[in-house]
């Protein structure tokens, strides 16, 4: 779709709202730019704006300046979608270098005692708490496998 077509459905959107909108009396103008895009605004500062005559309708925005969407990101590869498998296969890459550091480390069930583990117990809790995170290392990424699969 064109962007000067976009603007004209933009405009058109805009215009409908603020006609559902309450009634209020206060300034605005339209505003064209060299492009040809329309905006709507309640301050006519730009060059190329011209004040709209009689009673408006408005709608209170975020931006004292409505602008028209850039482009549309529905149907790119990049919009959210894409970011979000993107996002997802961030989070797998450094989950699985994250286990594998683990399983390291744990060394099957048999890791390297440290200097500051004299007391054997000590040693024991450490080995424990090494099982514990390579499991819950080995269900975030099949979860986070789970949720690529969904997005695709």
């Amino acid at each position: 779709m064109s962007q000067r077509r976009l603007n004209k459905i933009y405009a058109l959107g805009l215009t409908l709202g603020l006609a559902m909108a309450g009634s209020a009396h206060a300034q605005a103008f339209k505003c064209v730019d060299a492009d040809g895009a329309v905006t709507y605004t309640n301050v006519g500062s730009t060059k190329g704006c011209k004040k709209i005559e009689g009673e408006v309708n408005t709608v209170s925005t975020k931006s004292s300046v409505s602008r028209p969407p850039q482009q549309s990101t529905m149907g790119k590869a990049g919009g959210r979608d894409g970011d979000r498998k993107r996002i997802l296969e961030e989070e797998l890459a450094a989950e699985e270098k994250r286990l594998a550091e683990l399983k390291k480390e744990y060394n099957n069930g048999e890791p390297e005692r440290n200097g500051d583990e004299r007391n054997y117990q000590k040693y024991l809790d450490r080995t424990e708490k090494l099982k514990t995170d390579v499991s819950r290392g080995e269900a975030n990424i099949e979860s986070l496998k789970r949720e690529l699969g969904n997005a695709r």
